[in-house]
Formats: C-alpha cells, sequence, structure tokens
C-alpha cells in the first residue's frame, strides 16, 4: 500500500496538468494571420464606405448588415479604455469592447470579451464576411472585407471604419461560424 502512494500522487499531478497542455495545444492550434489586412471594394463582395458610414453588399446575409448597422453605431464614439465592458451602450469602447458589442448587436456573442477572450472564439482562421483580429492587447474586426478598429493613424481615436491597410503581424484569425 505505501509503495501506490507516490503513483498516486503523480497521477494526480498529471490529471491537473492535463487541462494546461490541453489550453497549449490549442493556442498553438490557431491560424495567424500571414499578409496585412488592405480593403478592396469589390461590388457585390465588400462593404462600401461613403461619408464614414458603412453599407452592407446586397447579397451580404442579414447578419452581416446587423453587425454593419452596428459598426456604424460606433462611429462618432471616443476610444475609451474598458468601454464597451462594463456597459453595452457606453460612451466611448476600446478595441475589444468595439468587437464585442458589434458581434453582440449581430446576436454572434453575449456579452463583452477580453481580447484574449477571443482567441476561443468561434471558428478558426478567416471567415467568409467577418473575421476577428485578435493577439494578447488589440483586437478589431473585418466586416464584409471592410475594418472596424480602434487603432489608425494619429493615435487612438475610436472605433472608426478604416480603409488604410494594417500589419495583422501577431495576430490570430477567427470568425463566427459559418460566417
Amino acid at each position: 500500500m505505501a509503495n501506490l502512494r507516490p503513483v498516486k500522487r503523480i497521477s494526480i499531478c498529471l490529471l491537473a496538468l492535463l487541462p494546461l497542455a490541453g489550453g497549449l495545444v490549442s493556442c498553438s492550434n490557431q491560424v495567424k494571420a500571414r499578409r496585412p489586412v488592405s480593403y478592396h471594394y469589390v461590388p457585390g463582395r465588400t462593404a462600401l464606405l461613403r461619408d464614414g458610414l458603412a453599407y452592407a453588399p446586397p447579397e451580404a446575409p442579414a447578419v452581416v448588415w446587423r453587425a454593419i448597422v452596428a459598426g456604424n453605431r460606433l462611429q462618432d464614439k471616443p476610444y475609451k479604455w474598458g468601454g464597451g465592458h462594463a456597459n453595452h451602450d457606453d460612451t466611448g469602447y476600446d478595441c475589444s469592447g468595439t468587437v464585442s458589442y458589434v458581434l453582440g448587436e449581430a446576436g454572434l456573442i453575449s456579452g463583452a470579451v477580453p481580447s484574449k477572450g477571443f482567441f476561443g472564439y468561434g471558428d478558426k482562421g478567416e471567415g467568409k464576411w467577418i473575421t476577428v483580429y485578435t493577439s494578447n492587447g488589440h483586437a478589431f474586426i473585418t466586416i464584409a472585407g471592410l475594418r472596424l478598429d480602434t487603432g489608425g493613424p494619429g493615435g487612438r481615436h475610436g472605433p472608426r471604419w478604416r480603409t488604410e491597410t494594417r500589419k495583422a503581424n501577431g495576430y490570430v484569425m477567427r470568425h463566427p461560424p459559418g460566417l
């Protein structure tokens, strides 16, 4: 009986470490962005940006339309650290608060998620209509090819539709299932 105690102790330690090992495997199984995020208008496939507002392509699913309408509502909001997390309808939004708001309004997520939390969102890789780009400290989203981001030239200005190319090195791509 005395000889079984060390084996039992080792087994318990291994069982306790198993969830951590599973987490490491799933992190390495992510799809990393390998090219910059660029906007090129393609009729019928990408969102049109006019006077600071985005318009969904006619063929886009209703959920994409809802996400774009939600993104349009954020265009005059300032950057606010932690914005969108405690209050869904906030006075300003940070990066992950912006992504959470848009996905929430589209019915694709419940509650606010920090940028690291998007590592486990939806399916891995680039989506057909919506892609979330996430890293340890930032998140942004493309909807019908148009980027919604709090980061851009000149510092933090808040959530805005952005057409300039953004480097995506170090970002992981996730998307809502089927989109």
